[in-house]
Protein backbone atom coordinates (compact mmCIF):
# COMPACT_ATOMS: atom_id res chain seq x y z
CA UNK A 1 0.00 0.00 0.00
CA UNK A 2 1.44 3.05 -1.30
CA UNK A 3 1.78 5.49 1.68
CA UNK A 4 0.09 8.89 0.46
CA UNK A 5 0.95 11.90 2.13
CA UNK A 6 -1.88 13.55 4.42
CA UNK A 7 -2.75 16.89 3.70
CA UNK A 8 -4.73 18.56 6.71
CA UNK A 9 -8.05 19.84 5.33
CA UNK A 10 -9.05 23.51 6.22
CA UNK A 11 -12.50 25.01 6.28
CA UNK A 12 -12.64 28.19 4.32
CA UNK A 13 -14.80 30.44 6.85
CA UNK A 14 -18.12 31.93 5.20
CA UNK A 15 -18.24 34.82 4.15
CA UNK A 16 -21.77 36.47 4.45
CA UNK A 17 -22.55 38.57 1.06
CA UNK A 18 -22.82 42.43 1.46
CA UNK A 19 -26.49 43.65 0.99
CA UNK A 20 -27.10 46.49 -1.23
CA UNK A 21 -28.03 49.35 1.43
CA UNK A 22 -28.32 53.39 1.20
CA UNK A 23 -26.81 53.50 5.30
CA UNK A 24 -24.14 55.39 5.47
CA UNK A 25 -20.92 53.74 6.94
CA UNK A 26 -19.07 55.53 9.08
CA UNK A 27 -15.51 55.41 10.09
CA UNK A 28 -14.45 54.40 13.20
CA UNK A 29 -11.74 56.99 15.00
CA UNK A 30 -8.47 55.44 15.49
CA UNK A 31 -6.92 56.42 18.76
CA UNK A 32 -3.22 55.21 20.19
CA UNK A 33 -2.22 55.85 23.66
CA UNK A 34 0.68 57.97 22.54
CA UNK A 35 -1.06 60.44 19.95
CA UNK A 36 -4.22 63.05 20.08
CA UNK A 37 -7.44 62.52 18.47
CA UNK A 38 -7.69 62.52 15.03
CA UNK A 39 -9.13 65.90 13.91
CA UNK A 40 -12.58 66.06 12.58
CA UNK A 41 -12.83 67.25 8.83
CA UNK A 42 -15.04 70.42 8.69
CA UNK A 43 -18.14 69.74 6.67
CA UNK A 44 -19.34 72.98 6.59
CA UNK A 45 -18.30 75.98 4.57
CA UNK A 46 -16.01 78.37 6.34
CA UNK A 47 -17.98 81.72 7.02
CA UNK A 48 -16.44 84.50 5.04
CA UNK A 49 -17.43 88.02 6.02
CA UNK A 50 -17.92 91.34 3.31
CA UNK A 51 -16.25 94.13 3.94
CA UNK A 52 -18.84 96.78 5.59
CA UNK A 53 -20.75 99.18 3.09
CA UNK A 54 -21.93 102.27 4.48
CA UNK A 55 -25.77 102.35 4.01
CA UNK A 56 -25.20 105.42 2.29
CA UNK A 57 -23.17 104.48 -0.24
CA UNK A 58 -25.01 101.36 -0.71
CA UNK A 59 -28.33 102.97 -1.49
CA UNK A 60 -26.22 105.40 -4.31
CA UNK A 61 -24.79 102.52 -5.93
CA UNK A 62 -27.93 100.39 -6.09
CA UNK A 63 -29.84 103.01 -7.26
CA UNK A 64 -27.42 104.11 -9.83
CA UNK A 65 -26.70 101.11 -11.12
CA UNK A 66 -27.96 100.25 -14.73
CA UNK A 67 -30.37 98.15 -13.51
CA UNK A 68 -31.90 100.57 -11.31
CA UNK A 69 -31.58 103.66 -14.36
CA UNK A 70 -33.10 101.56 -17.36
CA UNK A 71 -36.40 100.27 -14.88
CA UNK A 72 -37.05 104.24 -13.38
CA UNK A 73 -40.41 105.92 -15.30
CA UNK A 74 -39.76 108.45 -17.75
CA UNK A 75 -41.82 110.45 -15.45
CA UNK A 76 -39.74 109.39 -12.24
CA UNK A 77 -37.05 110.48 -14.55
CA UNK A 78 -38.17 113.53 -15.72
CA UNK A 79 -39.24 115.08 -11.83
CA UNK A 80 -36.05 114.25 -10.53
CA UNK A 81 -34.49 116.17 -13.41
CA UNK A 82 -36.73 119.27 -12.46
CA UNK A 83 -35.96 118.43 -8.68
CA UNK A 84 -32.24 118.58 -9.63
CA UNK A 85 -32.59 121.57 -12.07
CA UNK A 86 -34.47 123.60 -8.41
CA UNK A 87 -37.10 124.34 -10.93
CA UNK A 88 -39.49 124.27 -7.48
CA UNK A 89 -37.44 127.01 -5.86
CA UNK A 90 -37.47 129.85 -8.20
CA UNK A 91 -35.38 132.54 -6.25
CA UNK A 92 -32.29 131.94 -8.58
CA UNK A 93 -34.21 132.78 -11.37
CA UNK A 94 -35.55 135.68 -10.05
CA UNK A 95 -32.30 137.13 -8.65
CA UNK A 96 -30.72 135.80 -12.05
CA UNK A 97 -33.77 137.54 -14.00
CA UNK A 98 -34.43 141.25 -12.08
CA UNK A 99 -31.11 142.37 -13.36
CA UNK A 100 -30.75 141.27 -16.59
CA UNK A 101 -34.57 143.05 -17.01
CA UNK A 102 -32.43 146.07 -15.60
CA UNK A 103 -30.29 146.34 -18.42
CA UNK A 104 -32.49 145.43 -21.25
CA UNK A 105 -34.76 148.79 -19.54
CA UNK A 106 -31.92 150.93 -19.37
CA UNK A 107 -30.20 149.78 -23.15
CA UNK A 108 -33.52 150.42 -25.03
CA UNK A 109 -34.35 153.80 -22.52
CA UNK A 110 -37.60 152.60 -22.61
CA UNK A 111 -39.27 148.90 -23.82
CA UNK A 112 -37.29 146.94 -24.94
CA UNK A 113 -37.88 144.00 -27.81
CA UNK A 114 -40.49 140.96 -27.10
CA UNK A 115 -38.07 139.25 -28.72
CA UNK A 116 -34.71 139.88 -26.23
CA UNK A 117 -37.38 139.94 -23.26
CA UNK A 118 -38.25 136.48 -23.96
CA UNK A 119 -34.71 135.07 -25.00
CA UNK A 120 -33.55 136.48 -21.90
CA UNK A 121 -36.16 135.13 -19.71
CA UNK A 122 -35.86 132.20 -21.07
CA UNK A 123 -32.03 132.22 -21.08
CA UNK A 124 -32.13 132.68 -17.22
CA UNK A 125 -34.62 129.79 -16.41
CA UNK A 126 -31.97 127.25 -18.57
CA UNK A 127 -28.53 128.68 -17.38
CA UNK A 128 -29.47 128.59 -13.61
CA UNK A 129 -31.13 125.15 -14.08
CA UNK A 130 -27.74 124.50 -15.43
CA UNK A 131 -26.14 125.74 -13.07
CA UNK A 132 -28.03 124.13 -10.51
CA UNK A 133 -26.86 120.88 -11.89
CA UNK A 134 -23.40 121.64 -12.13
CA UNK A 135 -23.07 122.96 -8.35
CA UNK A 136 -24.92 119.62 -7.40
CA UNK A 137 -22.35 117.51 -9.65
CA UNK A 138 -19.52 119.12 -8.52
CA UNK A 139 -20.62 118.38 -4.43
CA UNK A 140 -21.59 115.13 -4.91
CA UNK A 141 -19.42 113.98 -2.59
CA UNK A 142 -19.92 116.49 -0.07
CA UNK A 143 -23.66 117.13 -0.02
CA UNK A 144 -23.95 114.00 2.26
CA UNK A 145 -22.22 115.60 4.97
CA UNK A 146 -24.46 118.77 4.88
CA UNK A 147 -27.61 118.38 7.33
CA UNK A 148 -29.71 121.21 4.42
CA UNK A 149 -28.49 119.04 1.11
CA UNK A 150 -28.42 115.29 1.63
CA UNK A 151 -31.26 114.57 0.38
CA UNK A 152 -30.17 116.23 -3.08
CA UNK A 153 -30.78 114.32 -6.49
CA UNK A 154 -27.16 113.18 -7.20
CA UNK A 155 -26.09 112.46 -3.60
CA UNK A 156 -29.64 110.60 -2.66
CA UNK A 157 -29.16 108.21 -5.87
CA UNK A 158 -32.20 109.48 -7.24
CA UNK A 159 -30.16 110.58 -10.72
CA UNK A 160 -26.76 109.32 -11.64
CA UNK A 161 -23.48 111.45 -12.50
CA UNK A 162 -23.57 110.83 -15.60
CA UNK A 163 -27.19 111.89 -16.19
CA UNK A 164 -26.30 115.17 -14.60
CA UNK A 165 -23.63 115.96 -17.11
CA UNK A 166 -26.12 115.04 -19.79
CA UNK A 167 -28.58 116.99 -18.76
CA UNK A 168 -26.07 120.05 -18.13
CA UNK A 169 -24.81 119.79 -21.39
CA UNK A 170 -28.39 120.01 -23.06
CA UNK A 171 -30.00 122.64 -21.13
CA UNK A 172 -26.38 124.80 -22.44
CA UNK A 173 -27.11 123.78 -25.73
CA UNK A 174 -30.59 124.92 -25.77
CA UNK A 175 -29.53 128.19 -24.12
CA UNK A 176 -27.02 128.71 -26.76
CA UNK A 177 -29.62 128.21 -29.73
CA UNK A 178 -31.36 130.98 -28.15
CA UNK A 179 -28.34 133.68 -27.85
CA UNK A 180 -28.01 132.41 -31.69
CA UNK A 181 -31.29 134.12 -32.12
CA UNK A 182 -29.14 137.64 -31.20
CA UNK A 183 -26.03 138.65 -32.63
CA UNK A 184 -22.70 137.15 -33.36
CA UNK A 185 -21.04 139.95 -30.41
CA UNK A 186 -23.98 138.22 -27.71
CA UNK A 187 -22.88 134.79 -29.13
CA UNK A 188 -18.93 135.57 -28.23
CA UNK A 189 -19.92 136.65 -25.30
CA UNK A 190 -22.20 133.22 -24.08
CA UNK A 191 -19.26 131.54 -23.75
CA UNK A 192 -17.82 133.52 -21.03
CA UNK A 193 -21.12 133.07 -19.36
CA UNK A 194 -20.88 128.92 -19.80
CA UNK A 195 -17.21 129.30 -18.58
CA UNK A 196 -18.14 131.09 -15.19
CA UNK A 197 -21.06 128.48 -14.70
CA UNK A 198 -18.85 126.06 -14.59
CA UNK A 199 -16.00 127.40 -12.90
CA UNK A 200 -18.03 128.82 -9.74
CA UNK A 201 -19.39 125.10 -7.80
CA UNK A 202 -15.64 124.37 -7.46
CA UNK A 203 -14.15 127.56 -6.58
CA UNK A 204 -15.56 127.13 -2.95
CA UNK A 205 -12.35 124.42 -2.57
CA UNK A 206 -9.96 126.95 -3.33
CA UNK A 207 -11.03 130.32 -2.19
CA UNK A 208 -12.51 131.88 0.32
CA UNK A 209 -14.06 134.09 -2.65
CA UNK A 210 -16.71 131.67 -4.09
CA UNK A 211 -19.72 134.67 -3.75
CA UNK A 212 -17.28 136.88 -5.61
CA UNK A 213 -17.59 134.47 -8.62
CA UNK A 214 -21.18 133.97 -8.81
CA UNK A 215 -21.53 137.28 -8.88
CA UNK A 216 -19.65 137.43 -12.05
CA UNK A 217 -21.18 134.40 -13.41
CA UNK A 218 -24.77 136.35 -12.56
CA UNK A 219 -24.11 139.60 -14.08
CA UNK A 220 -22.54 138.33 -16.93
CA UNK A 221 -26.26 138.95 -18.20
CA UNK A 222 -25.53 142.20 -18.22
CA UNK A 223 -23.10 143.03 -21.00
CA UNK A 224 -25.11 140.22 -23.31
CA UNK A 225 -28.38 141.51 -22.59
CA UNK A 226 -26.59 145.28 -23.52
CA UNK A 227 -25.36 143.93 -26.52
CA UNK A 228 -28.52 141.95 -27.55
CA UNK A 229 -30.96 145.19 -27.41
CA UNK A 230 -28.00 147.89 -29.17
CA UNK A 231 -28.17 144.73 -31.56
CA UNK A 232 -24.17 145.27 -32.03
CA UNK A 233 -21.43 144.26 -34.40
CA UNK A 234 -18.43 145.57 -32.74
CA UNK A 235 -17.76 144.84 -28.93
CA UNK A 236 -15.90 148.47 -28.57
CA UNK A 237 -18.98 150.32 -29.39
CA UNK A 238 -21.42 148.44 -28.12
CA UNK A 239 -19.89 148.05 -24.58
CA UNK A 240 -20.18 151.60 -22.44
CA UNK A 241 -18.34 152.24 -19.11
CA UNK A 242 -21.66 152.93 -17.71
CA UNK A 243 -23.21 149.41 -18.61
CA UNK A 244 -20.08 147.93 -16.54
CA UNK A 245 -21.68 150.09 -13.70
CA UNK A 246 -24.57 147.91 -13.67
CA UNK A 247 -22.60 144.92 -14.04
CA UNK A 248 -20.65 146.16 -10.62
CA UNK A 249 -23.92 146.56 -8.82
CA UNK A 250 -24.92 142.96 -9.55
CA UNK A 251 -21.66 141.20 -8.14
CA UNK A 252 -21.20 143.43 -4.86
CA UNK A 253 -25.43 142.65 -4.49
CA UNK A 254 -24.46 138.68 -5.66
CA UNK A 255 -22.10 138.79 -2.99
CA UNK A 256 -23.62 139.91 0.03
CA UNK A 257 -26.98 137.85 -1.05
CA UNK A 258 -24.95 134.45 -0.91
CA UNK A 259 -23.06 135.57 2.01
CA UNK A 260 -26.19 135.66 4.24
CA UNK A 261 -26.85 132.02 2.33
CA UNK A 262 -23.30 130.67 3.19
CA UNK A 263 -24.28 131.78 6.79
CA UNK A 264 -26.70 129.05 6.81
CA UNK A 265 -24.59 126.21 6.48
CA UNK A 266 -21.35 128.04 7.63
CA UNK A 267 -20.74 125.43 10.52
CA UNK A 268 -21.21 122.16 8.29
CA UNK A 269 -18.17 123.77 5.81
CA UNK A 270 -15.72 124.43 8.64
CA UNK A 271 -16.58 120.94 9.10
CA UNK A 272 -15.63 119.65 5.76
CA UNK A 273 -13.50 122.37 4.51
CA UNK A 274 -15.57 124.51 2.23
CA UNK A 275 -14.78 127.79 1.83
CA UNK A 276 -16.82 131.05 2.06
CA UNK A 277 -17.06 134.60 2.83
CA UNK A 278 -19.41 133.77 5.49
CA UNK A 279 -15.96 131.84 7.37
CA UNK A 280 -13.67 134.43 5.79
CA UNK A 281 -15.56 137.13 7.23
CA UNK A 282 -16.42 135.58 10.69
CA UNK A 283 -17.72 137.64 13.21
CA UNK A 284 -17.44 140.65 10.74
CA UNK A 285 -19.87 139.11 9.04
CA UNK A 286 -22.61 141.62 9.86
CA UNK A 287 -20.28 145.02 9.25
CA UNK A 288 -19.09 143.77 6.00
CA UNK A 289 -22.65 142.62 4.60
CA UNK A 290 -23.78 146.12 5.67
CA UNK A 291 -20.84 147.95 4.13
CA UNK A 292 -21.50 145.89 0.80
CA UNK A 293 -24.70 146.91 0.98
CA UNK A 294 -24.24 150.88 1.41
CA UNK A 295 -21.52 150.45 -1.54
CA UNK A 296 -24.41 148.80 -3.49
CA UNK A 297 -26.74 151.81 -2.81
CA UNK A 298 -23.98 154.17 -4.14
CA UNK A 299 -23.44 151.99 -7.20
CA UNK A 300 -27.29 152.65 -7.57
CA UNK A 301 -27.17 156.14 -7.57
CA UNK A 302 -24.13 156.10 -9.46
CA UNK A 303 -26.27 154.37 -12.86
CA UNK A 304 -29.32 157.17 -12.06
CA UNK A 305 -26.96 159.80 -12.80
CA UNK A 306 -25.32 158.10 -16.19
CA UNK A 307 -28.57 156.97 -17.37
CA UNK A 308 -30.36 160.17 -16.86
CA UNK A 309 -32.98 158.55 -14.38
CA UNK A 310 -35.55 160.76 -12.44
CA UNK A 311 -37.48 160.43 -9.10
CA UNK A 312 -39.24 157.03 -9.78
CA UNK A 313 -35.85 155.58 -10.17
CA UNK A 314 -34.62 156.98 -6.99
CA UNK A 315 -38.17 156.25 -4.88
CA UNK A 316 -36.78 152.36 -5.99
CA UNK A 317 -33.18 153.19 -4.55
CA UNK A 318 -34.41 154.37 -1.40
CA UNK A 319 -37.15 151.27 -0.74
CA UNK A 320 -33.82 148.54 -1.83
CA UNK A 321 -31.94 150.59 1.37
CA UNK A 322 -34.98 150.03 3.58
CA UNK A 323 -35.37 146.43 2.42
CA UNK A 324 -31.48 146.03 3.16
CA UNK A 325 -32.04 147.58 6.52
CA UNK A 326 -34.21 144.90 6.94
CA UNK A 327 -32.08 142.39 6.32
CA UNK A 328 -29.74 143.46 8.34
CA UNK A 329 -31.80 143.20 11.34
CA UNK A 330 -32.56 139.42 10.37
CA UNK A 331 -29.48 138.40 10.43
CA UNK A 332 -28.30 140.19 13.59
CA UNK A 333 -28.32 136.63 15.69
CA UNK A 334 -27.10 134.58 12.94
CA UNK A 335 -30.14 132.33 12.96
CA UNK A 336 -30.44 129.53 9.92
CA UNK A 337 -33.54 130.61 9.42
CA UNK A 338 -33.55 133.86 9.26
CA UNK A 339 -29.95 134.19 7.82
CA UNK A 340 -32.18 132.13 4.98
CA UNK A 341 -34.98 134.81 4.80
CA UNK A 342 -32.14 137.68 4.47
CA UNK A 343 -31.07 135.90 1.43
CA UNK A 344 -34.62 135.72 -0.06
CA UNK A 345 -35.40 138.97 0.95
CA UNK A 346 -33.04 140.26 -2.30
CA UNK A 347 -35.81 138.85 -4.45
CA UNK A 348 -37.46 142.40 -3.06
CA UNK A 349 -34.86 144.34 -4.14
CA UNK A 350 -34.42 143.15 -7.55
CA UNK A 351 -38.06 143.74 -8.20
CA UNK A 352 -38.01 147.38 -6.30
CA UNK A 353 -35.06 148.51 -8.59
CA UNK A 354 -36.82 146.85 -11.97
CA UNK A 355 -40.06 148.76 -10.67
CA UNK A 356 -38.33 152.29 -10.44
CA UNK A 357 -36.34 152.05 -14.40
CA UNK A 358 -39.35 151.07 -15.60
CA UNK A 359 -41.98 153.70 -14.47
CA UNK A 360 -39.41 156.39 -15.06
CA UNK A 361 -39.05 155.35 -18.97
CA UNK A 362 -42.93 155.42 -18.69
CA UNK A 363 -43.70 158.68 -16.62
Amino acid sequence: MSKKKHRKKHKRPFIKPIEKSTAVISTPEIHSETSAPAPKIATTKPTVHAPEISSAKLVYSKQNSPKAILSKTWGERFENYLLLMRVDKPIGILLLLWPTYWTLWLAAEGIPSAKNLLIFAWGCILMRSAGCVMNDYADRHIDGKVKRTQDRMIVSGKVSPREALILFSALCAIAFALVCLTNKITMMLSIGGLLLAIIYPFSKRYTHLPQVVLGMAFAWSIPMAWTAQHNAVDIKSAIEARMWLVYLAVVIWALVYDTFYAMVDRDDDIKIGVKSTAILFGDADRTITALLQALMIFTLILIGRKFELEIYYYSSVFIAALLFAYQQYLIKDRRRDLCFKAFLNNNYVGLAIFVGIVLDYYF
